[in-house]
């Protein structure tokens, strides 16, 4: 399989904006995009849309519906063919595993895009891209994240391990999902997800263990939405350490009094802020050679992207 990733195309460097310009992001052309199989849309170009071409907007009607139009004349509505195309595009994009959207845009941006009621006055920042409301509704497993946030560190890095896990899960499920192939993927992801959300960690193992109440596709389809939104949530120093000295259980009767003294003041050295993540990474990894637990290594929390991003370091 191939990880295939949207992405508005002004964010690779097309000028498809309405300016004639473009947003390339020198992330997604230099790091990611060897790792990856990019799918670009820009929706105005799309449905007919030029480029430079006038600016458009969101605009709320006196019933409170959302339109996409023209900024300078709010009788040219460019919504329905906005949202005929997205209908039809939308059953193409189910073998993605995440969607890089240009920010602001009225209708690629994730959140905060500008809405203005029907005289043209602006009401704030509280609108979503046409083009990507649908997309969130069809898809809501799929990571969305936008451009602009890609700059944040903690953000990039938490977009990249949905997209991997995404796809390692779509991987896992190829040939047909089974239960038993979710057990399996759950018993990898443990340590993962309780970095992310130790709520989630519990409701993600009840669920699995009461996979017979439900369909095979209600079952596929509910874990992967509640995959999703508990890696949505950031991991911090304090769950990082939690499931660090989880890790570190498994090899208390292999280590010697002096390794074990080693590795829990180097998890805490992290916890303070004085080490990086890959620290005491690297050190349990260590001990694993020394003292192998088959379990503990096939864990995804050690490895749940591509080394070279560096986005632990």
């Amino acid at each position: 399989m191939t990880i295939k990733v949207g992405i508005s195309a002004c964010v690779l460097g097309d000028k498809v904006r309405y300016d004639g310009g473009h947003k390339a992001s020198a992330f997604c052309l230099q790091q990611l995009a060897p790792l990856v199989e990019y799918v670009a849309i820009c929706p105005e170009m799309a449905i007919g849309m030029s480029s430079p071409r006038p600016a458009i907007r969101l605009q709320l009607d006196d019933g409170h519906n959302v339109h996409l139009v023209q900024s300078n004349n709010s009788a040219i509505d460019h919504t329905a063919a906005m949202l005929d195309f997205t209908a039809k595009k939308l059953p193409e994009l189910a073998d993605l595993c995440g969607y890089i959207v240009c920010a602001k845009s009225p209708s690629c941006g994730m959140e905060r895009v500008r809405l203005f009621d029907a005289a043209g006055q602006q009401l704030g920042k509280l609108g979503v891209g046409l083009y990507t409301r649908q997309l969130m509704q069809h898809y809501p497993w799929l990571p969305v994240e936008e451009d602009g946030r890609l700059f944040d560190a903690e953000l990039k890095e938490n977009f990249i391990c949905r997209v991997f896990s995404c796809y390692d899960y779509q991987q896992s499920m190829q040939d047909g999902f089974s239960v038993g192939k979710l057990v399996a993927f759950h018993s990898r992801y443990k340590f993962l997800v309780m970095a992310h959300s130790p709520v989630a960690y519990r409701e993600l193992g009840r669920l699995v263990a009461q996979a017979k109440l439900f369909s095979a596709q209600e079952l596929q389809q509910r874990y992967l939405q509640d995959l999703m939104q508990a890696l949505k949530n950031i991991a911090t120093r304090k769950q990082h350490t939690n499931v660090l000295q989880h890790l570190q259980g498994f090899l208390k009767h292999g280590l010697t009094a002096e390794a074990k003294q080693e590795l829990s003041e180097l998890i805490h050295r992290y916890r303070q802020g004085f080490v990086p993540l890959m620290a005491p990474l690297t050190l349990l990894q260590h001990h694993l050679k020394q003292f192998p637990n088959a379990y503990i290594s096939a864990q995804r929390y050690f490895s749940p992207y591509p080394e070279n991003l560096g986005l632990r370091a």
